[in-house]
């Protein structure tokens, strides 16, 4: 806007009037006289003033102008409420100006003189900063002043208003304003949508939260934090079959990034009884370097093959946790796994560190210990350990079975065992 030739214009009432609007609120006319409300216009003397404020103004002497503007001595009603109107306007627009901007708003509109586009605009930017200020009840009361008396509905006044109940934590009151947005809608726009699913989350109405979700996921499928947010709605809801397909449509299309998502969607497979397929992911992700091979991001891939009865993989994953953690059990875990796979040479290094580190389930070792040795033919260390396991009041009865059987056994073969 070229504000030096406009200053030059010499305008009072009327065409003073739209010039102000223009200047203050580009692209807003001044209504035509309608059977509602009287058309009015500036005093020639107040106008004058206005202009001259408005020259300063325009060469971005905005402090200058206000002081002008304030040291009008209007006395009709419409020249008060039009400059309130536009010193309202110029103190929004500055820095730490929003509660002189409310007051002097206020004050124009409770005159209810101005033209009919004057005071819509002045009710609607009342409420507008009312909200940016945390006065929400006043924002409310000011949306439906407004709509009362423009006669018109706007979908961002209805989801300002969903946002003042948000706000004021009143979440089941949200929902019809937010519904109001949504149908005016020309163009789909996601925030009352969010509005209601941030409504229904906090009250933990799950199922609702899904259907407004899963909406937005259909309007906006290119953004990802909706496709996690639903999958996280379905966890809530304990529906883990969808909760997985909607992770794996959303892995499908690429929006699953952090080493957060790639770990859910592990889990979700293996809590859907496809625990391969949770392995395949974890290991992708451990061996890229996105998951840190820490205890946790391995040893859940080593559960992963175990469910899979990858026991071999399973052995060697529960391996490198034994060997970071130095924790017996997950060396007895792996001699378990490796008995399984008949490996039992490696299987008894296993065993016999998880005895050397102080495991709690010695007695149980020594008798695991007794088998792998009894396969590998080392018939004398197998009776030692079945000897050691018949000490103890839980596997006693087992290992006792073992060294008659291990007697005769060695004696078939010519091994002497004492």
């Amino acid at each position: 806007m070229n504000f030096s030739s406009i200053s030059k214009k010499v305008m009072t009432g009327l065409g003073l009037a739209t010039l102000c609007v223009s200047l203050i609120m580009p692209g807003v006319a001044v209504a035509e006289k309608t059977e509602k409300r009287k058309t009015q216009v500036m005093s020639q003397s107040v106008g004058k003033k206005v202009q001259a404020a408005f020259d300063v103004y325009a060469e971005e002497r905005v402090n200058d102008a206000i002081k002008m503007l304030e040291e009008i001595e209007a006395k009709k009603p419409f020249d008060q409420a039009f400059i309130k109107r536009l010193l309202g306007r110029i103190y929004a627009g500055q820095k730490g100006g929003a509660k002189k901007s409310i007051k002097l708003l206020k004050e124009a509109v409770d005159l209810d003189v101005l033209n009919q586009a004057e005071q819509e605009d002045a009710i609607k930017l009342l409420a507008d900063l009312n909200l940016q200020e945390g006065n929400q009840r006043e924002a409310l009361k000011g949306y439906q002043r407004w709509m009362d008396f423009s006669g018109k509905e706007d979908e961002m006044v209805y989801q300002k208003m969903a946002t003042a109940h948000y706000q004021l934590k009143e979440l089941e009151e949200l929902i019809a304003p937010a519904d109001k947005a949504i149908a005016l809608q020309k163009k789909p726009a996601v925030t009352p949508y969010l509005l209601k699913v941030s409504s229904y989350y906090e009250r933990k109405k799950f199922k609702e939260a899904i259907e407004v979700g899963s909406t937005v996921v259909k309007l906006f499928p290119e953004k990802a934090n909706y496709w996690i947010q639903l999958g996280q709605f379905y966890l809530l809801d304990e529906n883990m079959e969808r909760a997985l397909s909607t992770f794996d449509l959303a892995y499908k299309q690429g929006h699953l990034t952090k080493p957060n998502h790639f770990v859910a969607i592990a889990q979700l497979y293996a809590a859907n009884a496809i625990p391969i397929k949770a392995a395949q992911i974890q290991e992708k992700y451990l061996n890229e370097g996105v998951l840190k091979k820490d205890e946790k991001n391995i040893g859940a891939l080593a559960n992963y093959y175990h469910q899979s009865q990858e026991f071999k993989k399973a052995a060697k994953y529960y391996q490198e946790v034994a060997e970071l953690t130095q924790d017996p059990d997950y060396y007895k875990r792996v001699g378990d796994l490796l008995t399984l796979s008949e490996d039992y040479k490696r299987a008894i290094k296993a065993f016999e560190k998880a005895i050397e580190l102080g495991s709690d389930k010695t007695p149980a070792i020594q008798l695991s210990l007794v088998e792998a040795f009894f396969y590998t033919k080392q018939y004398k260390q197998a009776y030692k350990y079945a000897l050691e396991a018949s000490k103890h009041k839980k596997t006693a009865r087992s290992a006792k079975g073992w060294t008659g059987y291990i007697k005769e056994v060695a004696g078939r073969n010519n091994v002497k065992i004492i």
